[in-house]
């Protein structure tokens, strides 16, 4: 074998190496997109579990209250339509409006002294609380794992091989500036 041969095997076996090392952290940045938002959904599930129980505790107290009752119903159905379509976008919108929904409910409830000394009441709206803060520090790994992904698949050699090895481009999950406010539930039953 000549020494031209050589070096054009060498460089042929470094670019299919150098290839294959790309194509990996792409498969590795794609499932940890995948990974972060499972993680969110576990907890939504989980909020979305805890719901009923505190919206069936209010029910018991606040019969004049239906509309903002029925308002956290649809917003958390809202939420599980867009989780189980994988619309990031509706996700967003739909939490917004389950935020609200919930403030407005933890705020009514400052007018019924007999749903605030109930212990069920008591309990839901901090493991609630728990499960936003929760959810907020999940959002924020999905959307750096997001933007780690976007970066790399638009980085010149990674867009090459991005391009034609289906890694698609995810949407960040954001929320309006009136979404980001946070409901601070203790100031409520104070």
């Amino acid at each position: 074998m000549s020494i031209g041969t050589l070096i054009l095997l060498a460089v042929i076996v470094i670019a299919v190496v150098y290839s294959v090392l790309i194509y990996n952290g792409l498969v590795a940045l794609k499932h940890n997109v995948a990974k972060s938002l499972a993680n969110i959904d576990v907890l939504l599930k989980q909020r979305h579990d805890e719901l009923p129980k505190l919206v069936d505790t209010c029910k018991q107290y606040m019969q004049y209250e239906q509309s903002t009752l029925e308002r956290v119903i649809g917003a958390r159905s809202q939420v599980a339509r867009a989780q189980q379509n994988g619309d990031i976008k509706a996700l967003g919108t739909a939490e917004g409006e389950l935020r609200a929904g919930l403030g407005q409910l933890f705020a009514l409830a400052e007018n019924y002294p007999d749903l605030k000394t109930n212990e069920t009441f008591r309990q839901l709206p901090q493991r609630i609380s728990g499960l936003e803060n929760a959810i907020a520090d999940r959002r924020e790994i999905y959307n750096e794992a997001v933007n780690n992904n976007n970066v790399r698949r638009e980085q010149f050699p990674d867009a090459v091989l991005a391009k034609f090895g289906n890694f698609p481009a995810f949407t960040l999950l954001q929320f309006s500036a009136t979404e980001k406010t946070d409901i601070d539930v203790a100031a409520l039953f104070k």
